[in-house]
């Protein structure tokens, strides 16, 4: 999986460690160096900090010490409890932190070959659609040897530590960390994709088939590996790490490390009650201070359940910061919760398959409106369309597609000042079956995403068979920046980016033509057709053909009054040749014809509307077929019209 991993910032490890072990002296890295550059970028929070190498403030240091465990990490003086929970959700899930810490074992202390240390180290994190080897040496920043920021419950313990500090160089230093949204972390750590969840506004502790369904979700993205937090949102400053009657703390990152549908009961009598509770295991990553109320860990409800089910969950009765909760009470004291999905788009799993296309963009400012790419939102009207474009299809007659649109953040520096987000979100535009030029003029607009200024903007939605174009932006027009966009679904939708605005001219135009007009046709539904099977209904779909191309709809299933919506898109040489629109009834063995319209006439730069009657293909005068078209015409003399 990590053939391709690009070495930060050209560090290779294996060839760093191999020269420090020649030289028979430990690495000392150059691009992260043991000053305040690489703590602080804003404020010297921090005073009399000493970098020091582990043998230098423990006596027998280990990546791990008895296994790897959510217990293992404490948020230390940087307010970064939201990378805590993120790790501590990755300390459960064995397959997952195995890639962000490679080979551990041999990067692990060997008291046999003490030689072979060099103080070198290194992590793979995701970002940006790919992933990178961050390398680091081991200097970690201390006071009293005591180390200032994430660290174990055991002394000699610093998987933790060593990650912490490789995240802070991958993002500019250490005060980067503070105030960080859990949900990067989660993408950084998997390459899935973060789906937020507003509990507060989706009225989920009321609605009980709401809160049942995503539990369900919730459940899901659990079992198949993925990573959750969760947060109570602080409303103001003094709100921020306000601990509540019932033992939460506001503002603060919780790692969700269990969901679990709970059997009620003791002995066999379990086995034959179908009752069963949703319940959900949190921690504090401050490693205390835990929720006091109904199934706390030394709660009387946990006695509703047996001793070898309290066993297997691992109910314990310590102040360790970790606790179960009803997921009722989950939805009723916690604002937002994140979940990371593991997408996966193996054929060989047993579970669901996605197709993936991963495309990178750019939002480009120019004072051409034909190669600016920084229109902005839908509110600034005459230039959102000139933002990138990305087309794809929906291939089944209902397909669910998963959308994640991120930005390039920039690295964090002393100098450069920590970088802000720029406000981003996408619209999903239905368009003609057969676009393949960029759009002019706004199409449908049939789902959008929230614009907001985080790293990722995700979107899920349930899409009809069709095409469809993505319009990524920023809220602001005229902003610059990266982007990396990922399309997933069912089957294969063959996203690609839309580049050119018309047909370009080449050498043989002269000879063979080039479009004068660019005529639309939107048929939208059929009435009156002639019945055509025994059972009373047909099974119609449109083709609509101009100039050697054509456009096929889906077929509509079993009616005689079809609603088809779909639309053609021709760049007519010849704009006086016919516009022709038939209805086919499908067959397995042969379709079979109910009726055309043939549709003449130049170009007239306006939009029209019919009813037309069909015709039968070889008498037009006294038609054999029952039935008409709804019709929206429009052509352009401007091939940049629509």
């Amino acid at each position: 999986m990590f053939s391709s991993v690009t070495a930060f910032g050209n560090q290779q490890y294996y060839t760093l460690k191999k020269e420090c072990q020649k030289k028979k002296e430990l690495f000392e890295d150059p691009l992260f160096p043991a000053n305040d550059d690489s703590l602080f970028y804003k404020t010297q929070r921090v005073q009399g900090v000493q970098w020091k190498r582990p043998k230098e403030f423990c006596s027998d240091p280990h990546l791990f010490v008895d296994g790897i465990s959510s217990h293992d990490l404490h948020q230390g003086q940087v307010g970064n409890c939201w990378f805590v929970a993120a790790c501590s959700s990755l300390a459960s899930r064995e397959s997952l932190w195995q890639k962000v810490i490679p080979n551990w074992k041999e990067q692990e202390w060997n008291a046999e070959k003490p030689e072979n240390y060099a103080g070198i180290f290194h992590f793979h994190f995701w970002r940006f659609g790919e992933w990178v080897d961050v390398v680091i040496d081991d200097r970690l920043p201390t006071i009293h040897n005591e180390l200032i920021y994430c660290h174990s419950n055991d002394r000699n313990e610093l998987w933790c530590a060593l990650v912490e500090k490789a995240y802070a160089k991958l993002i500019g230093c250490y005060e980067a960390l503070d105030g960080g949204n859990t949900a990067d972390a989660l993408v950084d750590f998997t390459g899935g994709v973060s789906e937020p969840v507003e509990l507060s506004e989706g009225d989920y502790i009321n609605d009980d088939n709401k809160r049942n369904e995503l539990f369900e979700r919730v459940l899901k993205v659990y079992n198949r590996g993925g990573l959750i937090s969760s947060s109570i949102k602080a409303i103001s400053a003094a709100d921020m790490e306000a601990r509540l009657a019932c033992g939460l703390v506001k503002g603060h990152a919780y790692a969700v490390t269990d969901v679990r549908k709970v059997r009620l009961g003791h002995g066999l009598l379990a086995f034959f009650k179908s009752e069963k509770l949703d319940m959900i295991r949190m921690r504090n990553p401050w490693g205390e201070r835990e929720w006091n109320g109904p199934w706390s860990d030394s709660s009387e409800e946990w006695q509703k359940v047996s001793k070898s089910e309290r066993e297997k969950l691992g109910v314990t009765v310590q102040d360790d910061g970790e606790f179960w909760m009803t997921f009722e009470d989950f939805c009723k004291y916690f604002t937002d919760i994140i979940m990371c999905r593991l997408i996966n788009t193996s054929h060989l799993s047993i579970h669901k398959t996605w197709e993936e296309v991963v495309l990178r963009g750019a939002w480009i400012r120019h004072d051409d409106p034909f190669q600016n790419r920084s229109g902005g939102c839908l509110n600034n009207k005459t230039t959102y369309l000139q933002n990138p474009q990305f087309v794809f299809d929906v291939r089944k007659p209902e397909d669910e597609i998963l959308i994640c649109l991120q930005q390039k953040t920039k690295r964090t520096t002393r100098k450069e000042g920590k970088g802000e987000n720029l406000a981003i979100g996408f619209e999903v535009h239905r368009v003609e079956l057969n676009r393949k030029y960029r759009m002019h003029t706004l199409q449908p607009k049939v789902a959008s995403s929230i614009y907001i200024n985080s790293r990722s903007v995700f979107f899920r939605t349930e899409l009809k068979e069709g095409r469809y174009v993505i319009i990524p932006s920023t809220f602001e027009s005229g902003l610059t920046g990266d982007f990396l966009l990922r399309v997933f679904s069912d089957v294969p939708s063959n996203c690609c980016e839309l580049t050119v605005d018309e047909p370009r001219k080449t050498c043989w135009s002269g000879m063979c033509g080039f479009p004068q007009v660019v005529s639309q046709v939107h048929v939208v539904s059929a009435a009156g057709l002639k019945q055509q099977d025994s059972e009373g209904g047909a099974d119609p779909y449109v083709i609509i053909s101009c100039e050697g191309s054509k456009v096929q709809s889906p077929v509509v299933k079993d009616t005689l009054a079809p609603q088809f919506d779909v639309k053609g898109l021709f760049y007519r040489k010849k704009p006086g040749q016919p516009i022709i629109i038939q209805v086919w009834n499908h067959n397995v063995i042969k379709d079979e014809f109910m009726g055309q319209v043939v549709l003449t006439g130049e170009a007239n730069n306006q939009q029209t509307q019919h009813s037309v009657p069909l015709q039968d293909k070889g008498n037009k005068s006294n038609p054999q077929v029952s039935g008409s078209l709804q019709l929206v015409l429009f052509s352009s003399n401007s091939l940049t019209g629509i």
